[in-house]
């Protein structure tokens, strides 16, 4: 069976952009376009040409510069309005024109409350239908593709907004925007609503329904699948569901949901190119400075990262255990495993295999009682951390040098003093020294209690938690004739992890020596 297609209407850049604090220029606009002309949405609305010059400009630029999907301009149901738009959209491959009034008994005694409207609210009405069909008509000479918004269609007189709509659709309506201004609707409502628009509009098959729905109870995307369902063939929406008050219908939301539950969505189909939607987000977000919430659908750092030991299990068994969808299919390369204190062994093990550890049993015990320390004091524990964790804990290489003990003073008035106490073999050798500072004194002593002096090329420090018990770790990257060794330590005490990452990066080049391998692959720092 052919499936309907649904058209998806994107109004990041003209709805999307009157979210507070939130402004684009024409050129941020124009890149934002671009990736939506990759992310194939069917039309773009570029902006109100009326509003500002910059917004004139903004959907200028983009009718000149992009081909692809329909561009599109909002006006209000005014002369001048349209002229501009026309103007702004007289150099667009596909253009359309958006306009639109009031028609809910609500907007009508506060935008048209001015007797030159007409005395009584009958006037009014009747006043505001031939507003509309004069705009729709006007917006016609220009494009055969014009749009019109029955605004606060959710509260509207329902036989008046039928009228409203034949009227329009007569006068060259191709699409009928049924916005739910406010978001304040049921989804049962707005479903209903559509399929009654569909069945008490005489002419309503000569046009497309199109559904535009706000955020301000939750509902903009179940009520724009509501609308689906119930027969209309156009979603307006905005991405990361960015916009006024609340926001719109996230379309990445609505889109997956249409893709994801094939099943219950049988009848129809989006045209878009879902392994954009990561890109778009995140490209949205960093130009209207509007990060994307962790939770957040689809999009969301987390929306396909597990954590609890539970979930972990269950996902690394059967992946659609605890998955709906593939991460692939947004443009991710894969699901996470969120390391946490929650996460279990299973997850500890899967992770560690994946960055090349196979470890005895009694060993991911070892490094699973440390990792519990580390995530305890931490959100979330990274690679990073396990391979710190390793090193520190599980030495999978020769250990020809153990630091046993470390002791440094630190005087205002003379150079830093370390002494330490090593094994080597079945020996226990002490030295002494100082240097430029406690960490130089320390390695300068390790130095001559283990006969080695490579070269230091990086040396660097970090908290790995926070709090007066932090876990700090120290990294070192040294260098012997031949190549480079990188060595790590952690400890509560950053001297202690800077001699460990020291005595451990010597341990792996002696190790390699050794053996007499005459290449390695350098670690990450």
């Amino acid at each position: 069976m052919s499936k309907e297609k649904v058209m998806i209407f994107d109004t990041t850049l003209r709805d999307g952009e009157q979210a507070a604090g939130s402004r684009l220029g024409s050129r941020e606009k124009l890149e934002i376009a671009r990736q939506l002309t990759r992310l194939k949405v069917d039309i773009i609305e570029a902006g109100f040409p009326a509003s500002s010059p910059e917004d004139f400009e903004a959907v200028r630029l983009i009718s000149e510069e992009l081909e692809g999907p329909i561009i599109c301009g909002l006006t209000r149901a005014r002369a001048e309005d349209i002229e501009v738009c026309t103007k702004a959209l007289a150099k667009a491959k596909h253009c359309r024109i958006h306009t639109g009034i009031g028609v809910s008994d609500i907007h009508i005694e506060g935008k048209f409350a001015d007797d030159k409207y007409g005395k009584t609210m009958g006037e009014k009405k009747a006043n505001i239908i031939k507003m509309a069909v004069e705009a729709v008509k006007q917006s016609a000479e220009f494009t055969k593709d014009v749009e019109f918004y029955a605004e606060d269609s959710g509260r509207a007189d329902m036989k008046y907004l039928y009228e409203m709509l034949e009227a329009v659709i007569d006068a060259g309506a191709t699409v009928v925007n049924i916005p739910d201004t406010t978001g304040y609707s049921m989804p049962q409502q707005w479903g209903a609503l559509i399929s009654d628009i569909r069945a008490n509009v005489p002419n309503i098959a000569k046009a497309t329904i199109s559904v535009h729905c706000h955020d301000d109870l939750g509902l903009a995307v179940a009520n724009s699948l509501a609308g689906v369902k119930n027969g209309a063939r156009q979603v307006e929406g905005t991405i990361n569901g960015i916009g006024e008050r609340a926001g719109n219908a996230a379309i990445e939301e609505v889109v997956m949901a249409i893709l994801t539950r094939k099943d219950f969505f049988d009848e129809v189909e989006t045209g878009i190119n879902t392994r954009e939607f990561y890109r778009t987000s995140r490209m949205v977000a960093d130009l209207l400075g509007m990060p994307v919430p962790a939770n957040k659908a689809i999009v969301g750092h987390n929306a396909f990262a597990h954590s609890s030991g539970i979930h972990v299990d269950g996902f690394l068994k059967k992946r659609e255990t605890y998955e709906i969808m593939r991460p692939e299919t947004i443009g991710l390369a894969e699901s996470r495993v969120v390391l946490t204190a929650r996460t279990g062994r299973h997850g500890l093990v899967h992770r560690l295999e994946e960055m090349g550890y196979a470890l005895s049993e009694d060993e991911v015990e070892k490094a699973y009682q440390r990792f519990l320390v580390v995530a305890d004091k931490k959100k979330e524990v990274f690679d990073e951390d396990l391979a710190a964790i390793i090193s520190d804990e599980i030495h999978l290489i020769e250990q020809t040098y153990e630091l046993l003990h470390l002791h440094v003073v630190i005087d205002t008035d003379t150079a830093p003093k370390s002494s330490v106490k090593m094994r080597a073999a079945d020996k226990t050798i002490q030295a002494d020294a100082t240097g430029d500072g406690p960490v130089d004194a320390a390695y300068e002593a390790i130095r001559q209690a283990t006969g080695q002096s490579p070269k230091l090329e990086n040396y660097s420090i970090r908290a790995l938690t926070g709090g007066k018990e932090a876990l700090g770790e120290a990294t070192v990257k040294i260098r012997d004739d031949s190549r480079s060794y990188v060595g790590r330590g952690i400890s509560t005490d950053i001297i202690e992890a800077s001699a460990k990452a020291y005595v451990d990066a010597i341990n792996r080049m002696v190790s390699m020596q050794s053996k007499g391998k005459a290449t390695e692959v350098e670690p990450e720092i």
